[in-house]
């Protein structure tokens, strides 16, 4: 088949030779899957610096959205790390209130960005906007959808985690 690219693995069962084989995209999902939680917190340490960046270094300063956000983003950093290194199978458990509500609040501010909630529907009144751009990587990515993406990817996994965690 062309572009796909097979793994094979000799397997010896009860004197049978078996041939096991894995195309790129089986074995991508089979790293995935073992690695959920490592990935997990790889994102959100990214996530978490990335926020930290911008306002420290850049000195962007954060709406009140994006605090809501980052409130909702710092804590998955150390229970996916408790979660990596203590073998815990429930962070799942732990980490989806913050991330459910981490995926409506970005949700929320990028409908206030894209002018389809009113401004006067945020509960930024005072100081910085909830609709201001500090950035606008390839005239689209901007900091709501940055954190959009973050929970979303952290949700995919924890559900390919909860999937692996019912196989075994």
């Amino acid at each position: 088949m062309r572009g796909q690219v097979d793994f094979s693995i000799n397997q010896s069962l009860n004197s049978d030779n078996k041939q096991i084989s894995f195309s790129l995209l089986e074995l991508s999902a089979m790293f995935l899957r073992m690695n959920f939680l490592y990935i997990s917190w790889i994102i959100s340490l990214t996530a978490t610096l990335g926020s930290l960046f911008f306002s420290e270094v850049m000195d962007f300063e954060p709406c009140r959205l994006c605090w809501y956000q980052r409130i909702l983003m710092y804590p998955l950093v150390l229970i996916f790390f408790i979660g990596v290194f203590d073998c815990v199978k429930n962070a799942f458990k732990y980490s989806k209130p913050f991330i459910l509500l981490g995926i409506a609040l970005s949700f929320y501010h990028l409908l206030i960005q894209w002018g389809v909630v009113p401004e006067s529907l945020s509960p930024c009144v005072q100081g910085i906007s909830c609709s201001a751009y500090y950035i606008k990587w390839l005239g689209f990515i901007t900091i709501p959808l940055l954190s959009f993406s973050s929970f979303t990817l952290l949700l995919l996994f924890q559900i390919l985690g909860k999937i692996k965690n019912e196989i075994e």
